[in-house]
Parts: C-alpha cells; sequence; structure tokens
C-alpha cells in the first residue's frame, strides 16, 4: 500500500460518515412530516457502504507479505446508495390532524428518534476515528521530512 493511499483511505470514510449524518439528520428533521412530493408520510432513509479496490482481506494480506502492497491505490469506502426502510408506519389516533382517514387514524413517519440519535452518534465517533488516523499519517510524514535534516 503506498503511503499517499492512507490519505484516500481516510478521506473516503470521513466523506462517507458525513452522509450517514446528513441522512440521519434528514430523518429527525422529518420525524412529524405527514404529506411529501410522492404522497403518504415520509419513509425513513438510510445508507448503504460498501468497500473498493482492496480486493479481499486474504489478497491485502498475500500481497503486503510479498512486499507489493494494495494492486490499486483507490481504496476506501463509498456511499453505494440510500434506500428507503420499507418498515410499515406508525398509526397515531389523532382525528383533527387534516391527514387522518376515516376512523380518524394518521400515518405517522417510520422513523425512531433513539435510532437516529445512535446512528448520527455512531457516524461521528467513525469521522473522528478517521480524522485521528489521517492527522497520525500526517505527523509521520512531518518525521520522516524532518529525518533528513
Amino acid at each position: 500500500m503506498s503511503f499517499l493511499s492512507s490519505f484516500d483511505i481516510s478521506a473516503s470514510g470521513m466523506s462517507a460518515q458525513r452522509m450517514r449524518m446528513d441522512i440521519a439528520a434528514e430523518n429527525i428533521a422529518n420525524i412529524d412530516t405527514t404529506r411529501t412530493a410522492s404522497g403518504g408520510p415520509y419513509r425513513r432513509k438510510d445508507v448503504v457502504l460498501e468497500n473498493y479496490g482492496s480486493g479481499s482481506f486474504e489478497e491485502a494480506l498475500r500481497n503486503a507479505a510479498n512486499g507489493k502492497g494494495f494492486a490499486s491505490r483507490n481504496v476506501g469506502v463509498r456511499v453505494s446508495g440510500i434506500i428507503e426502510d420499507d418498515r410499515e408506519f406508525k398509526r397515531v389516533y389523532d382525528p383533527d390532524h387534516p391527514d387522518a382517514d376515516a376512523q380518524g387514524y394518521v400515518n405517522m413517519p417510520n422513523v425512531d428518534l433513539l435510532k437516529e440519535t445512535v446512528d448520527s452518534m455512531s457516524a461521528t465517533r467513525s469521522y473522528e476515528a478517521n480524522v485521528t488516523a489521517l492527522n497520525a499519517m500526517k505527523l509521520m510524514a512531518q518525521k520522516a521530512l524532518e529525518i533528513g535534516k
């Protein structure tokens, strides 16, 4: 693995975690949205992440043992898609609500505030871990440049 690919890995991780935080914030912002452009209440969204470029762990280990490093400099994680949660909506009895059905029930978004809070905290911690790794690599590069003085 080349030294610069370490920066790419951390940068891709930070970008992916930022997207997770953005989606969690969007879900929280729409926790009471009962009417969307597509009709019906807001559906919770989730981010799907995938690794790319590195191949399998076995392949990476074999390449490292042979001194080849990674075959590709483009390694890391990326957002492969944003999916909607297909769980059922919460039904709340509120006959005065403008979106209530004939029985007085309103379909509310399938967003759970506790889950969104945990997801955003997890994304924040992962983002911080990538920043820490990036700073460690930066410090190693600075120390390597000082060796030649």
